[in-house]
């Protein structure tokens, strides 16, 4: 499956996301603050609770439905977002 990446105009706060890279999970959780002009937005990462900045130029973000309570992913139902 091929995605593309999405822009952090696409994001909003709340949103539960995954961030790939080469075909591996590096970072999951909710986004927090979004910064449009920047291209930019943080979030807090589901498996260690830090707050983490991501760039949607290195890095493949896929919005996914809630994580299931218990899991630090989200359900299987993950969708690309468009560029």
């Amino acid at each position: 499956m091929e995605t593309q990446g999405v822009h952090a105009v696409q994001l909003q706060t709340g949103d539960y996301i995954e961030a790939w890279h080469n075909g591996k999970l590096f970072h999951q959780g909710r986004v927090t603050v979004v910064v449009p002009k920047l291209d930019l937005f943080w979030i807090v990462d589901a498996r260690t609770g830090t707050r983490r900045l991501l760039d949607p130029e290195a890095l493949v973000i896929v919005r996914v439905s809630e994580p299931r309570a218990g899991t630090p992913g989200g359900t299987a139902s993950a969708e690309p977002m468009p560029a």
